[in-house]
């Protein structure tokens, strides 16, 4: 329970009273509060544990610092809330969260242009920030293995009231929910009828396809990770979609996040994101990790068919080549933050599942170096490899010349990052982003020499067709 008197700075108060609250029903139980940051994994996995649930936030930046260091504003903010480790209710007995108040949000993928070469020819018309991060001093933590939840919090510049009163008012709100668990099933819900239309119609993909491998055969690149676009007209409650694609299409780095109204229309904002793929993960001790996804072949209808892909994608040439391209990319991008000889590749291209696809996943594993913390290896790293190509600078060139629109928050990062030097990151695909005119959902995927139009423009219906079909939507043909 919530001690009122003496209260520490670092908070960590185990939250028996939350037993039977999913972690869906207690965000449900805060949206009514600005800016809600609802990171979830919603799906079991070798990387799903835990989910957390903010709201309110103290301070939002929108857009990076200027100066030779984008993300210098969010690490003044960091340095506000207070580091320490909390003092333990339960002795140490169970696992804390490795998260306990920081900040959460996204980074686009244009913000990118801050870190490296990026030409400007695609058209820019989502009025998004290329950064928004967000800080909480508060944060709700459900552990997925064991089924605990916790009620964590750090004061800002050391108030330690103000934290209280804080966290005291959002078990106020949790335990009103616990009483009455139904309430959050009556939420408005959304159209099951949405028809989405791609901004790159067949024969275009196909032809960008057919450039990309020119700029191959060139010698330019070896890879490029080539993107389209899907969009219908959307102004209403992005919430029911997020709830719609959790159950749909459950993914290992979920993730809701609530960015304000349309400053024109008033028309609710939100990225409503079903990744698969983590970005970058740090811990306490500087032990860095990121696992890109390569090759991807759609679920089989039957446990034959889907055994017959799995092992297709497995013995595939082309796609275990794109995978190690873009290994190597990684391998030098975290090599810019990390200790020399500290890069290791303990696992590679192994066979993962969602439901709707199968990709093939590799670890990539390193330390930070010193005076290196975990904004330098987002900076290092950003936009991520895995979705942009190889050789990285002249891939990015390359690709945006061929798509017609930027990519906003697709294939840039959401997750956290506290102020004790930990992070966990993911890539934003399989992501819906309502920016109050419409909603968008880019696909893609990597082309190689080996690549065939056809079957790359196949591959990106396919991965279309989970998040589209957990929504009820449908691309138009």
């Amino acid at each position: 329970m919530i001690v009122t008197a003496s209260a520490p700075t670092v908070r960590l108060d185990e939250a028996p009273w939350l037993a039977g609250l999913t972690p869906s029903a207690a965000a449900e139980a805060l949206r009514d509060l600005p800016g809600l940051a609802f990171l979830e994994s919603a799906r079991p996995g070798r990387n799903a544990r835990w989910s957390y649930i903010s709201a309110d936030p103290l301070v939002v930046i929108e857009g990076p610092s200027a100066g030779a260091d984008p993300l210098a504003g969010a690490r003044d903010l960091l340095q506000r809330l207070d580091r320490g480790p909390p003092a333990r209710p339960d002795d140490g007995a169970l696992p804390a969260p490795p998260f306990l108040g920081g900040l959460m949000g996204f980074l686009s993928y244009d913000l990118g242009r801050r870190f490296e070469r990026m030409p400007e020819l695609a058209l820019a018309d989502q009025d998004l920030p290329q950064l928004r991060l967000a800080l909480h001093d508060w944060v709700v933590a459900f552990d997925r293995r064991d089924g605990h939840a916790w009620l964590a919090g750090r004061a800002l510049d050391g108030d330690a009231a103000r934290l209280d009163r804080r966290m005291a008012d959002v078990q106020a709100r949790l335990l009103e929910t616990t009483a009455d668990t139904s309430s959050h099933a009556n939420a408005p819900d959304v159209p099951t009828d949405i028809i989405f239309r791609s901004g790159l119609d067949r024969p275009a993909y196909e032809s960008g396809v057919r450039a990309v491998r020119a700029a191959i055969a060139r010698g330019e690149i070896y890879q490029a990770n080539l993107a389209r676009r899907l969009e219908a007209p959307f102004d209403a409650d992005p919430w029911p979609l997020y709830r719609r694609l959790r159950s749909g299409d459950p993914s290992l780095f979920a993730a809701y996040l609530d960015l304000g109204p349309d400053s024109a229309t008033g028309a609710p904002r939100a990225i409503v994101s079903a990744s698969p793929e983590p970005f970058l993960s740090v811990d306490q001790d500087g032990a860095v990790a990121t696992d890109p996804i390569k090759g991807t072949r759609p679920r089989g209808r039957t446990r034959a068919e889907d055994r017959e892909l799995a092992r297709e994608l497995l013995c595939s040439v082309k796609d275990r080549a794109e995978n190690v391209m873009i290994v190597d990319v990684l391998r030098n991008d975290l090599g810019r933050a990390c200790r020399p000889g500290s890069i290791r590749v303990p696992r590679l291209c192994r066979l993962e599942r969602t439901d709707a696809v199968q990709h093939l996943v590799t670890t990539i594993t390193g330390r930070l170096d010193a005076g290196r913390d975990a904004l330098h290896l987002l900076a290092a790293s950003f936009p991520g490899g895995s979705i942009t190509g190889a050789p990285k600078i002249r891939a990015t060139e390359i690709l945006e010349g061929l798509e017609p629109v930027r990519r906003g928050p697709y294939t840039g990062c959401a997750g956290w990052i506290s102020p004790d030097g930990a992070m966990r990151t993911s890539i934003l695909i399989r992501t819906f982003v309502a920016d109050g005119r419409r909603l968008s959902l880019h696909v893609g995927g990597g082309i190689t020499w080996g690549s065939d139009p056809a079957e790359e423009w196949e591959e990106t219906v396919a991965k279309a067709r989970g998040p589209l079909r957990a929504i009820g939507a449908t691309e138009a043909s």
